[in-house]
């Protein structure tokens, strides 16, 4: 299903560069042997040449995209964008080609080895859509483990505000708010998956699960891939399609693999993810047919022209076996993982535009019109370990955090549980429980597990919070139910939020486990990079983290519309007495006689009449004088205008008798 259009120049120009920038690494090698010459020492082996200078071979960067229809509706895709250079010594970092500025510059100026954040939105819902490829939490979340020679835990926590302060500009969000009072160092759950040297090892966890994920979060981290978002996988990440999903996390991982414990032979791994879980059935289709141009608004414009590789998967088995994939994919693959077998079906975009020529690409995926959609709609495996998380109690002084996991598997499993409870939250070690109860049974009874381990962290206000972890082992076919006492406390009135009434969040408790078998287990193997190698990846166990919900207390909120009443009625008291005070302070008081009207009606008129007479023989007499003035030389003489009007002298004698 592709669609032929006039190719763009950028795009025709893009690959001429590219066929030029390979022809010349297939030729410099062979020049720089040839005798008389001189550069770099041809390299031997099969292995990359970290001594010479870069090329394009040092850096590798890959595309995919995984498309899994999940039940009850829903479909997912994932993308990967991942970039390895293999820098060698840590002088090289300063010239980048592929991998952005910013990465090389943080690998530079801080002891950082690993870095993990996730920005997401919405909950991952592990009964009916299994586990995702990659876990995330609710909000923000970011950890990084740092390595260096005498590295204290005061200069770790320096690094690690700067840091995420960095990455806040980096990505757009409220990183900036992560700081001492919401950050922790884990013991137990957080393992590296770098190979660092031997040297002291440090790391730090921090949560933010009011963090909201938006456009302004997406564009910049298109902005870190080699092609951004004008070509290739990225070109369907659009917001309109992108934040109208039921489920949306970008992620962002970057570590450091040493080779022979030594860090001048080194390669920096930068890996972007995007997961997404559209809902079908907000399309308003009959059947629930789907294809990339309904999921994402448009079809597939070629691959990104500096790609090693540009692949999709499509799951073809389980919820997808309900599907037929017009076109058909170039190839099939079939994983067996942990005893489950997953089928895939594989489009190598380098050979659908091999042809010249600019078309869309779309994969359709169509069902049956004349089978019965309930009959078509499978139940979902029930994946192994499922977690809840919700809170206990009444009122805004004290309550309970309950956390609950379930072991549907036959066998037991070990459970490590980790909590970060904030500092306006006091949590009481002495009354954390953990009872038990079969899954056949509805209510928990006082059968109590016993703790395999236990590492508890106090908080304080203001300052730090508290972080328990525990472990313990949970038999088969049984819930454990994981309970601590907490108090709320009563913040101040400028540490409330805008939103006072809306809530305080407590972050998402992490829950580990080894998993004996692959079910539903679809998380890459820590060695491997790309999504093709946790094809037939099968190990003893499965290590599997998973995020409960986040959750939302009530703290003792004052009333804050109170101060808004009593400044208004101030404000109105005040306005009410300015007035009059002002025109009391500032006016000149002038007592003057009153001068009363006549009573009879007669001597009124009569009086008007007068009067009006009175007034125009004294502006005649006025105009006489004037002209007088000015021919006698400014002498003055005493008109009849000066004498008083015996009408005015009867109105005054009349006042005085009244």
């Amino acid at each position: 299903m592709s669609q032929q259009r006039p190719r763009p120049l950028c795009q025709r120009l893009g690959s001429l560069l590219m066929a030029l920038q390979m022809f010349l690494l297939a030729v410099l090698p062979a020049i720089a042997t040839t005798p008389g010459t001189t550069g770099a020492p041809p390299t031997t082996g099969g292995s990359p040449n970290f001594s010479g200078p870069l090329g394009r071979s040092d850096e590798r960067f890959h595309e995919e995209l995984v498309v899994r229809p999940l039940a009850g509706d829903h479909v997912n895709t994932y993308f990967q964008f991942t970039t390895r250079w293999h820098f060698g010594q840590k002088d090289n970092l300063y010239h980048t080609q592929l991998t952005p500025r910013v990465i090389a510059e943080m690998l530079q100026q801080f002891d950082v080895k690993e870095l993990h954040i996730g920005l997401t939105q919405g909950l991952w819902r592990y009964e009916t859509w299994g586990y995702p490829i990659v876990e995330a939490t609710s909000g923000a979340e970011m950890w990084a483990w740092f390595s260096g020679d005498n590295l204290t835990n005061t200069e770790v926590d320096r690094q690690w505000g700067q840091l995420a302060n960095v990455f806040s500009g980096v990505l757009c969000a409220s990183l900036n708010f992560v700081d001492k009072t919401n950050s922790i160092a884990p013991r137990h759950l957080l393992r590296p998956q770098f190979m660092p040297a031997n040297r002291q090892r440090s790391v730090r966890y921090a949560s933010l699960p009011r963090e909201i994920v938006c456009t302004e979060n997406l564009t910049p981290w298109k902005k870190l891939l080699p092609c951004g978002s004008a070509s290739g996988f990225a070109s369907l990440l659009n917001s309109g399609h992108v934040h109208n999903t039921k489920y949306h996390s970008l992620g962002l991982k970057v570590r450091m693999l040493c080779e022979d414990q030594s860090e001048d032979n080194c390669i920096v791994e930068l890996t972007q993810t995007a997961n997404l879980v559209y809902d079908l059935r907000l399309f308003e289709l009959s059947n629930n047919d789907f294809s990339l141009r309904r999921l994402f608004g448009m079809g597939l414009n070629g691959f990104c022209e500096l790609a090693e590789s540009s692949k999709i998967y499509v799951q073809k088995n389980e919820q997808g076996q309900r599907y037929s994939l017009v076109p058909q994919p170039t190839q099939e693959v079939k994983s067996i993982r942990g005893g489950h077998q997953v089928v895939y079906g594989v489009y190598d975009m380098h050979e659908q535009f091999k042809d010249p020529g600019e078309r869309l690409f779309n994969i359709a995926w169509l069902t049956a019109k004349n089978e019965n959609r309930r009959r078509n709609l499978m139940n979902p495996n029930l994946p192994p370990v499922t977690v809840h998380r919700y809170l206990l109690g009444n009122g805004q002084e004290r309550g309970r955090i309950a956390t609950e996991v379930t072991n549907n598997h036959y066998e037991a499993l070990p459970i490590l549980v980790q909590e970060l409870v904030p500092w306006y939250v006091h949590a009481y070690l002495h009354t954390l429980k953990i009872r038990r109860k079969p899954q056949r049974v509805n209510e928990y009874t006082r059968r109590w597990l016993p703790f395999k381990l236990l590492h508890y962290t106090p908080g304080k206000q203001r300052e730090l919070p508290s972080h328990l972890e525990i472990g313990f082992t949970l038999p088969g076919q049984t819930s454990a139910l994981i309970t601590i006492d907490v108090d709320y406390l009563l913040l101040k009135w400028l540490e409330y939020p805008p939103d006072a009434n809306h809530g305080h969040y407590i972050g998402a408790a992490m829950v580990s486990t080894q998993l004996p078998m692959g079910r539903n287990y679809t998380a890459l193997p820590p060695e491997g990079h790309l999504f093709e190698h946790s094809f037939n990846a099968t190990r003893p166990n499965y290590v599997l983290s998973l995020h409960t919900e986040a959750l939302i207390v009530s703290l003792p909120t004052p009333d804050f519309s109170m101060p808004y009443n009593v400044i208004c009625l101030a404000c109105t008291v005040v306005a009410l007495a300015f007035g009059p005070i002002h025109s009391v302070a500032t006016k000149v008081i002038v007592v003057g006689r009153q001068a009363s009207a006549p009573k009879n009606f007669v001597r009124k008129i009569l009086g008007k009449i007068f009067r009006r007479n009175t007034v125009q023989v004294a502006s005649v007499a006025a105009q006489g004088e004037a002209l007088h003035e000015g021919e006698g030389g400014g002498r003055t003489e005493r008109t009849s205008a000066d004498q008083p009007i015996l009408e005015d002298l009867h109105e005054e004698e009349e006042q005085e008798q009244d």
